[in-house]
Formats: structure tokens, C-alpha cells, sequence
């Protein structure tokens, strides 16, 4: 396939900007593709028509849509679908390929996003009755009507969902999918190296049926990404502390920053602590330890140092593979100064007292290496004596997790506010205390990866809630 343009989509029309940027293989520079970039006053000059896009996914009943969904999952997971502006068309093979040259992922591990973004759009009828609460659709259709024995009513309270995508996993996608069949259209800043798999979602549901006015697709740059969060009325953010930080005041803004996901093993579980190692690596390591879901601690009330151990053996061995590789549990970076980065930072970390690499004994070479044309970090365990130590309560793009001794009394006010938590544990009481925890935002009680989701109960934030409200309403007979 030859190298695509790829334009901005101002509501579905192809757009080519005299600003372009370039997606590079991360191995040796070459270009995969060119993008347009459009400035701030683009977007700013195109929302003003909004109402003409939301007008467009109105014509349809959210049961249309919902069908016109699946098909796009189909068509997303295996067609062929229409890449750049000059007739060029992307199959899925090429998708995989392509997108595992650009971002580091093994061909094995994009193949794993697509399936959780295929299953996310040929189920959205079970998935919008876990986010309504089994309304019924037609309620949404007409705006009223009836709930069991209840009058509802639900509006709007946008006209566009605005979101800022990141670069790191093609399934963060999934969690604006609904977003069409809830007939508010899109206005997407695209990750910077990550084009392709939103771009191939909105062809797959123009494919598919749906109104391409649904659909914006602004490269930009901050300014432009700063008005998409400011102008529409609710948006999707994605990014690092820093950058989550600046909008976790505003409610018309859903964050989706750092998970720092935690295991958590019960004094009652604590002497069977090997049964679950399986449990521990899948949740540190899955998807290249890249996701908010990674497990990025092991809380533990003792065997801190014995578990750490056992994961270093586990995991220090682990290199990098070819991409082609199903075996391929590592992935590489589009930007080779983040891995430095975290290099760095890691060995200064451990540099202070209280902490130990237990990956280092059993690595058989550095954690930064370059290896299959890239740059990778192998996995790093941390044993921390506290969760003072800077090491503790820290997540990296890379498999990381630290393994701290707490007291199970101390551990939910020691853990912060945490995305998902593991708690493998039998007690009662402490299930109960776990229930309880306001600083958790999901909870699994016993022996399950931090990795497993459950699309009719997110895990951070409900679409539906975000994007409808309900009102009262009273009807004259």
C-alpha cells in the first residue's frame, strides 16, 4: 500500500490541510502516512454548525443505529475500508501492520484491541442496557416515556461529544462507541501517532450506514485540542497527571488519566499468595502493561519481598520479539525519548533508600534496549519497604508494578484513589470495607485480572449519564 494522506473530516468531507505532519514506523523513521493538521479556528468555524450533525444521527431510531454499529464492527475487525482521500483501501491486515509499525504494539496485541473494539460495537444493545439501566429505547427515540410504572424523560446535555485521544491502546476507542447510537456525534482530536484506528472506525461506520456528518476528525494541535474540550458541551480527555489535572474540576470533561490499579491480597488469602501468581502477571503485563487498567501495585499485609521475588523471576526474563510473533508480550515505543524517559527516572528512583529492581537479578542485561529495530523496557518489579517510598504508587507505559507490605486495616487509605482494584479475599468485613471505598472506581472481589472489563458496567464514567440527563415531567391526560 502506498503512503496515504490522511485528511481532517469536517463533518464527514475530506478536508487537506497546507500544514501536514508525518506518522513514522517507529523503527526506522520511515513515513506511514501524512496528516493533515488543522488549526483552532477550523474546529471553532465548524462547530458553529453542529446542530446539522446531531440532526443527521436523529433521523434514526437507536435500535438503526445500534445495527449500523455491529456492521461497523464487522467492518472494522475484517473489511476493507477507504484509507486516506486518493481511493486507497486499508484491509485489516494491512490496519494491523501499519499500526503495529507506527506505535510498537506486536501484531499479536493489536489483534486483542481490535476483538475488545469489535465486541464493544456488536454489543452495544447489552452495553446500553447496563449504561440505562434497561430504559427502553424507544425513550430515548420520542425523549419520554416510561420506566416500569415511572414517567421518565431524558435530554441531551450536549451537542457533541469532544474528544482527545491518546496514542498509547487502540481500545481506548471503545469508550466513545456508544456515543453514536446515542445520537451524539463525534469531534475527535486523534492521538498523534495513533490516525489509524479512529479513522478506521469512522469509515467502518460510514460503511456501515451512518451519516458521515457524525463524524470530525481534527488533527491539531494544543490550542486546537484546548477549544475541542472548551466548546463542546461534553468531552473525553486523555493524558498524563499533568495534563488530567488542569480539568478534573469540570464536570462537562470525563478524565481518564493514570489508573494506578492495585491487587490486593486479604490476610485470610495471604499464605495461598502463589496460587495467584498468574493473576499478578496478567494484570502487570497484558497489552504491554500500557493500559489504566495494568495493575501498577500489589498490596500486600506480608510476603512483600518473597511475591516480589517470584514476579522477577517471572517477568525479568521477558525480551522483545519480532512483531509477527504471537508469542510477543513487549512493545516498543513511537517515541524512543519516553522510554529513556522512564529509564532515567526509574534508576533515579531506586537510587533512593527503601526500594529494590527484583526484575534485575533475573533480566540478564539493561532494562532499556534496543532490539528488533526499536526501543523497548523490559519489566521492572519493585519491592518498596513503604508506601512512602516514590516507587509505590507510580505507572508507567511499560510493565511496572511495585510490591508493597501493608496492614489490611491501613491498605484503603493507603492505596489513594485507585481505577480498578483486584481484592483477593474471603472476609466478610473486608469485602464490606471494600464496598465502602469511595477512592475505588471498580472493584473485583477475588481472583481476577485488573485487565478483565465489563462493557455494561465501565469502569470509569457512564457514557449514557454523561451525555443524558433526566428531567421530571408532567403530561395533561
Amino acid at each position: 500500500m502506498s503512503t496515504p494522506h490522511i485528511p481532517c473530516l469536517r463533518f464527514g468531507v475530506p478536508y487537506r490541510s497546507l500544514n501536514q505532519s508525518e506518522v513514522k514506523d517507529y523503527r526506522d523513521g520511515s513515513v506511514k502516512a501524512t496528516l493533515s493538521q488543522v488549526n483552532a479556528g477550523v474546529i471553532r468555524r465548524d462547530l458553529k454548525t453542529i446542530n446539522q450533525a446531531r440532526e443527521s444521527l436523529q433521523k434514526f431510531s437507536t435500535k438503526e443505529l445500534m445495527d449500523i454499529s455491529a456492521k461497523a464492527g464487522e467492518l472494522f475487525l475484517q473489511g476493507d475500508l477507504p484509507i486516506g482521500e486518493d481511493g486507497s483501501i486499508q484491509s485489516a491486515q494491512d490496519y494491523v501492520e501499519t499500526l503495529s509499525s507506527t506505535s510498537g504494539l506486536p501484531h499479536v496485541m493489536v489483534r486483542k484491541n481490535m476483538d475488545k473494539i469489535h465486541y464493544a460495537l456488536t454489543h452495544l444493545e447489552l452495553i446500553l442496557n447496563g449504561l440505562t439501566r434497561g430504559i427502553d429505547f424507544s425513550v430515548l427515540d420520542q425523549g419520554y416515556g416510561k420506566h416500569g410504572d415511572s414517567p421518565v424523560c431524558f435530554f441531551p446535555t450536549t451537542h457533541a461529544l469532544g474528544l482527545v485521544m491518546p496514542s498509547n491502546s487502540p481500545a481506548v476507542n471503545s469508550l466513545w462507541l456508544p456515543s453514536i447510537a446515542l445520537k451524539i456525534p463525534i469531534v475527535m482530536k486523534p492521538g498523534r501517532d495513533e490516525p489509524w484506528t479512529p479513522y478506521r472506525l469512522i469509515q467502518a461506520f460510514i460503511a456501515a450506514g451512518a451519516p458521515k456528518e457524525a463524524f470530525g476528525f481534527y488533527p491539531t494541535d494544543h490550542e486546537g485540542a484546548g477549544d475541542i474540550l472548551k466548546h463542546c458541551g461534553r468531552a473525553l480527555i486523555f493524558g498524563d497527571k499533568t495534563t488530567t489535572d488542569q480539568y478534573s474540576g469540570d464536570p462537562g470533561v470525563q478524565v481518564h488519566g493514570p489508573g494506578f490499579s492495585k491487587i490486593l491480597i486479604g490476610d485470610d488469602e495471604i499464605e495461598n499468595w502463589e496460587k495467584y501468581l498468574d493473576v499478578m502477571v496478567s494484570s502487570i503485563a497484558d497489552n504491554g502493561g500500557r493500559s489504566c487498567v495494568n495493575a501498577s501495585a500489589v498490596i500486600v499485609p506480608k510476603y512483600a519481598k518473597e511475591i516480589a521475588d517470584a514476579l522477577g523471576q517471572r517477568l525479568g526474563p521477558l525480551k522483545p520479539l519480532p512483531v509477527t510473533d504471537p508469542q510477543a508480550v513487549l512493545s516498543g515505543f513511537a517515541n524512543p525519548k519516553m522510554g529513556e524517559w522512564i529509564d532515567q527516572t526509574l534508576t533515579s528512583d531506586f537510587s533512593e533508600k527503601g526500594a529494590s529492581d527484583m526484575t534485575a537479578p533475573y533480566r540478564d542485561g539493561d532494562r532499556l534496549v534496543k532490539a528488533e529495530g526499536g526501543t523497548y523496557l523490559r519489566p521492572t518489579i519493585a519491592y518498596c519497604e513503604s508506601m512512602d517510598h516514590v516507587l509505590s504508587n507510580r505507572e508507567f507505559l511499560c510493565p511496572y508494578a511495585s510490591v508493597v507490605e501493608v496492614n489490611q486495616n491501613h491498605m484503603l487509605s493507603a492505596i489513594g484513589p485507585t481505577l480498578v482494584v483486584t481484592a483477593i479475599t474471603k472476609d466478610a468485613c473486608f469485602k464490606k470495607q471494600l464496598l465502602g471505598a469511595s477512592n475505588i472506581e471498580r472493584l473485583n472481589i477475588g481472583p481476577i485480572s485488573t485487565m478483565k472489563i465489563s462493557w455494561d458496567q465501565p469502569h470509569e464514567g457512564n457514557m449514557f449519564e454523561f451525555l443524558y440527563k433526566r428531567r421530571s415531567i408532567g403530561m395533561a391526560a
